[in-house]
């Protein structure tokens, strides 16, 4: 990142059209709607608070519940449609924003397993990072990274053949019948 204050995401502040925007496709984090609904309440209650993260593509880096509670026509008619945002720069890669998103929602949300191991795995096997750089990068210990990277559901197939018979269903009589 450069540095500077001129050569900060803040100093590309803008408001733009909130149809404008896309989502990306790999976000893990999940809001529940009663949170989401919160959302809304804080941005009617107190204003927009917190711009929208993009690219120059008008891809979301950051804010993608922002950004969908921004369709609710109360929130619309406070700024005309129009969402705050800030640019990331056009040098970060797509692994540098999948990390991105990781880093600004890590300690805002949850994040669901599966969306989480595929971007461990494509930052890993496509865009070649280490696990240390992983480790550095996303926040994580070395086995958080591994768990993600081998995580398999348990209804995948073939994965109930690892377990012992113990753990397979009998269907059979019940002793306590």
């Amino acid at each position: 990142m450069p540095k500077g204050k001129d050569k900060q995401p803040i100093s590309s502040f803008a408001w733009v059209l909130r149809d404008d925007l896309t989502a990306n496709n790999y976000n893990p984090n999940r809001v529940a709607p009663i949170e989401l609904e919160l959302l809304k309440t804080s941005i009617k209650l107190c204003g927009w608070t917190q711009p929208i993260v993009i690219r120059r593509n008008n891809e979301i880096v950051d804010g993608f519940h922002r950004w969908t509670v921004s369709g609710d026509e109360e929130i619309k008619e406070l700024t005309d449609g129009y969402v705050p945002i800030v640019y990331l720069d056009d040098m970060v890669d797509e692994a540098q924003q999948m990390a991105a998103t990781i880093i600004h929602n890590r300690a805002r949300g949850n994040h669901m397993i599966n969306p989480m191991t595929e971007i461990v795995r494509k930052m890993r096997n496509d865009h070649k990072y280490s696990d240390e750089e992983l480790q550095n990068i996303l926040g994580m210990e070395q086995e958080e990274i591994e768990r993600l990277y081998d995580y398999r559901p348990m209804t995948e197939k073939g994965s109930q053949e690892e377990f012992s018979k113990g753990w397979v269903p009998d269907h059979g009589k019940r002793e306590f019948d």
